[in-house]
């Protein structure tokens, strides 16, 4: 299952990471969210301990979404090093995010 990411916990869990992350942003009411979610919590468990991952619900943590721009959701931020390194925008298949996850672990 992947994190909650908050304001409040955003710092600590993902810019502080040693180790590659990848975010989605979301929300309750959008519909490609709902398909892309599940593929997040899969993603969540099958690297667990390699990488984190994590979830933003865009309508309960406004402060992330606009300090990265999230103007359409789903996106997918990827981090290394505290900074975002790639960017997915839409639902997408599954083996596309595990590809960019895998790049950043390289």
């Amino acid at each position: 299952m992947a994190l909650e990411i908050t304001d409040q916990n955003f710092e600590e869990l993902v810019l502080k990471s040693d180790k590659p992350v990848l975010i989605d942003f979301w929300a309750e009411w959008c519909g490609p969210c709902r398909i892309v979610g599940p593929i997040v919590d899969e993603i969540a468990k099958e690297y667990e301990g390699k990488a984190i991952v994590g979830k933003v619900n865009v309508d309960h943590n406004p402060n992330i979404s606009t300090n990265f721009g999230i103007r359409n959701i789903p996106t997918m931020l990827f981090f290394k090093g505290g900074q975002v390194v790639d960017k997915q925008v839409g639902a997408v298949p599954k083996a596309i995010l595990a590809g960019k996850l895998d790049a950043q672990m390289a």
